[in-house]
């Protein structure tokens, strides 16, 4: 086909990627390309179309923009400039439905690399060039994939960083993430509360998140269930990587974790439902008490509310069990939580009491310390236990000719393994201490000394742990007498008589001298 000149001509340039766009000079090039092309031929170029985006798409904006140019000016009869086969397309499939709609817009294919011909000939080599396209892009595509899998078989990310990481250049080529503070501490915060016991539920960790303004949202300004999900699930926070769909198991990355793999697997052991009671997700930060306070007919979790009255609103307590007597009944918030102070007030011990309690722990830390060798023998003997397991299991999947046996074994055999990488990720901290005496026990201990201070000056949050590690069961308000005798948690319980505190502060044969406590007093019972 003898080529036209002297038309009226527009020009269509394409890059992969957006980087490509806005860091290479791909398109600038394409378009000074095709330029030289149309001033050879006569053709006046009026548009210049261009994409960002994959050759195996077709509704590309920069195409589809062109499609539609060509129709509005059908009569005219315009020629198409494309400085490449490729750039039109990257698979046979859509340069052909590509090359179809171009022609019955109206408009003529050209470039300066191939004559696009109507005879056998010509057509045969369009398709030839256009297959052999996109094989080039299948290629690339397994060979990135290829470098990427084997990237992540070196212990390296190589997808987009998640929340809290970023990507640094690595001294030894290539990127690695590091971590972005403050947000790394506060979701390391976030899942050792969770492995703990602090939450009880991914809706408070997720409340926990939001809580600091630092935590970045989603762009729709808020923090979604399904971020919170993947900081929970993704072993990266831990400090290792993996990827079932590339196939490459658990291991530890070139990046620093914001938790230990130990913690890491008790949050994934409650997540799969070995876990405490889960708290509502809709808590309102005016009631700490809801969940904590019982209707003493039914003994069912009394509900709470603000109820309006001639010049405000006032928060009560309510028993919402269909089928109780006092169904409907309220009771003032601060009743309760008046109560609750005052329990938080007779349980704070004496400076004496805590001065011991803290010497005692500052013994044992040194103990536990001096341990460390002890500790490491055991770590490795279980470390070897667990490899003899797989070696046994390796063993009978070679043996077993049932898929679902084999099936059942490869399970196990994939446990085992993350044991073994907790194992040694322990043994490689014994006798290291991430985290000095003070700064491990100083709240603790700060809470133990005067429970009610973190109460009164805490945040929610705060309050809702010390309900946790005060009370071992829930209050029970008796709608005659009041709250009930609370049942405490074992540390506030054993301060309740002489002889209980003797015998948990007892120590073992060889330790002088005993320390006896002086009698402790509580005033009268709750009301």
């Amino acid at each position: 086909m003898t080529r036209k000149t002297n038309q009226k001509a527009v020009i269509y340039c394409r890059v992969s990627t957006k980087r490509q766009a806005k860091e290479g000079n791909g398109l600038d090039s394409q378009e000074t390309r095709c330029r030289e092309y149309a001033s050879y031929r006569g053709h006046d170029v009026v548009r210049v179309f261009s994409d960002d985006m994959s050759g195996s798409l077709l509704g590309r904006p920069g195409m589809l923009d062109t499609l539609a140019f060509l129709k509005k000016n059908k009569k005219d009869n315009i020629v198409v400039i494309i400085d490449d086969i490729s750039r039109l397309a990257r698979g046979i499939e859509a340069h052909l439905k590509l090359r179809a709609e171009i022609s019955s817009a109206g408009g003529t294919l050209e470039s300066p690399s191939i004559e696009f011909g109507e005879d056998s000939d010509s057509i045969l080599v369009e398709h030839l060039l256009a297959s052999v396209s996109q094989h080039q892009r299948q290629k690339n595509g397994e060979q990135a994939k290829n470098r990427m899998r084997a990237r992540m078989l070196n212990g390296y990310w190589v997808f987009n960083p998640p929340i809290g990481y970023k990507y640094q250049r690595s001294p030894n080529g290539g990127s690695v993430l590091v971590r972005v503070e403050p947000i790394a501490s506060i979701i390391g915060e976030g899942l050792e509360g969770y492995a703990s016991g602090r939450f009880n539920s991914q809706a408070e960790v997720k409340r926990f998140f939001e809580s600091h303004p630092q935590f970045p949202l989603c762009r729709h300004g808020f923090l979604t269930n399904e971020q919170v999900k993947r900081i929970m699930t993704y072993p990266l926070y831990a400090g290792y990587i993996e990827s079932k769909a590339w196939k490459v198991s658990l291991r530890k990355g070139y990046h620093e974790g914001v938790v230990s793999l130990e913690t890491f697997m008790q949050v994934q052991e409650r997540l799969s439902g070995k876990a405490y009671a889960a708290t509502r997700a809709d808590v309102n930060t005016s009631f700490p008490m809801r969940g904590f306070v019982n209707c003493g007919d039914c003994n069912h979790p009394m509900t709470a509310n603000w109820t309006k009255g001639r010049s405000a609103e006032y928060p009560y307590y309510v028993c919402r069990h269909r089928g109780c007597t006092k169904f409907g009944k309220s009771v003032a918030r601060d009743k309760i939580e008046q109560a609750f102070e005052a329990l938080l007030t007779r349980l704070t011990p004496s400076q004496e009491y805590v001065s011991v309690i803290a010497k005692r722990f500052r013994a044992r830390w040194d103990e536990a310390a001096q341990k460390s060798s002890v500790q490491r023998a055991a770590l490795k003997l279980e470390t070897a236990a667990i490899e003899k397991k797989i070696t046994a299991l390796l063993d009978r999947i070679l043996e077993s000719e049932s898929r679902t046996v084999i099936t059942a074994y490869e399970r196990k055999v994939e446990d085992l393994e993350r044991q073994k990488l907790v194992t040694l990720e322990k043994t490689a901290r014994c006798g290291t201490v991430a985290r000095g005496y003070d700064e491990t026990f100083r709240t603790a201990l700060e809470f133990f000394a005067n429970p009610l201070n973190l109460w009164t000056k805490g945040t929610f949050e705060d309050k809702k742990i010390v309900l946790k590690l005060t009370l071992s069961d829930q209050l029970k308000y008796d709608w005659e007498s009041g709250v009930r005798t609370a049942e405490l948690s074992f540390p506030f319980m054993m301060l309740g008589s002489e002889n209980d505190r003797e015998k948990l502060m007892a120590e073992g044969v060889g330790f002088e001298p005993t320390v006896r406590f002086p009698p402790r007093r509580f005033s009268r019972p709750l009301p």
